[in-house]
């Protein structure tokens, strides 16, 4: 039995899974504003349970410090610099690793793939927009740190980060509505115009078999998958092919199982 966590800015995951990757028992709660009561919420709720049998693997937002096992930035919670993996390891009693959420999303979405492609990109559009890349099976060494949230785009004569204009924030903000609620094929046109600037400045730089689209606004793929294909023909260069774009399939527990993933992956079972 293998531990994962999700820690998210609003509810933290834990799950156990078995030998075949599938979630036996879970535990959810709100994340706690303080970085100290996470660290003791995460104890608390694993006392008394199963221990994991290896490496537990944690999903956080944000930067990754990989080497002293700390999270630059959290995300949208106020935490700077925090030593998870140490404090964690401590209170749990087991080998820890951080990896930043949006990776270990591509990763288990990239193993619920009918297929498994050489390359794949995982965009998570949400609140902001994340990506991963995984390469053969493996989160991407090359590109860990990559934060195509943030590339800029020349919206209305200035440049804007990508995330500031095309993510579920910047729907709400500019349509009123949740991507759930936006039902109006011209404001999709409007939206997919700027997803696709971004997505072709991606594939400009490497060229991936996929790209999974997840997140909040990836859960309502099917509204926008036909418009996105064609703002992406209007704007291809002759030199830049356009992979097979797909909807991610386990938006709920894409980082869990991603988090399974690298642990087996570090614990040389994979």
């Amino acid at each position: 039995m293998r531990i994962c966590i999700d820690i998210g800015g609003t509810k933290t995951l834990i799950a156990w899974l078995d030998e075949a990757g599938e979630i036996v028992t879970s535990i959810k709660f709100e994340t706690p504003k303080e970085y100290a009561d996470l660290v003791l919420a995460v104890a608390k709720a694993l006392e008394g349970k199963p221990k994991s049998d290896g490496t537990i693997v944690i999903g956080a937002p944000g930067k990754i410090d990989r080497h002293h096992g700390k999270v630059i930035g959290f995300g949208n919670l106020p935490w700077k610099n925090v030593p998870l993996q140490a404090d964690l390891e401590a209170k749990l009693g087991s080998p820890v690793r951080i990896e930043n959420d949006a990776n270990l999303a591509g990763l288990g979405e990239y193993y619920a793939l009918n297929e498994h492609p050489h390359q794949c990109l995982y965009l998570t559009v949400s609140t902001g927009i994340g990506g991963g890349v995984v390469t053969d099976g493996r989160l991407d060494p090359e590109h860990l740190d990559s934060e195509p949230g943030e590339m800029l785009i020349e919206h209305n004569g200035q440049l804007v980060m990508f995330e500031k204009l095309a993510s579920g924030s910047a729907i709400v903000r500019d349509y009123g509505k949740r991507a759930s609620d936006l039902n109006d094929p011209a404001s999709w046109h409007e939206i997919c115009a700027i997803l696709a600037h971004g997505i072709i400045n991606i594939l400009s730089m490497f060229k991936p078999n996929y790209i999974i689209i997840g997140g909040g606004v990836g859960t309502h793929f099917s509204k926008y998958k036909d418009i996105l294909g064609e703002e992406l023909k209007k704007i291809k260069p002759p030199l830049v092919d356009i992979p097979r774009i797909v909807q991610a399939s386990r938006p709920e527990e894409a980082v869990i199982l991603g988090a399974w993933q690298l642990a087996k992956q570090l614990d040389g079972e994979a």
